[in-house]
């Protein structure tokens, strides 16, 4: 037989809220940083050997 299905809610404070946007700010700048840094490197090397 199914099982009855339950939900357990729990109060979310915004400090949680809000630590966890924040370390997805930081990653998301991070990797928006490394990815222009690729770019570059890339575009620098391609203007270094097919030129």
């Amino acid at each position: 037989m199914a099982e009855k299905a339950s939900y357990e809610f729990v109060e979310v404070k915004s400090a949680d809220i809000l630590a966890e946007r924040q370390s997805l700010w930081a990653g998301f700048t991070n990797a928006t940083k490394y990815s222009i840094i690729a770019v570059v490197a890339l575009l620098v090397l391609m203007f270094l050997f097919l030129v």
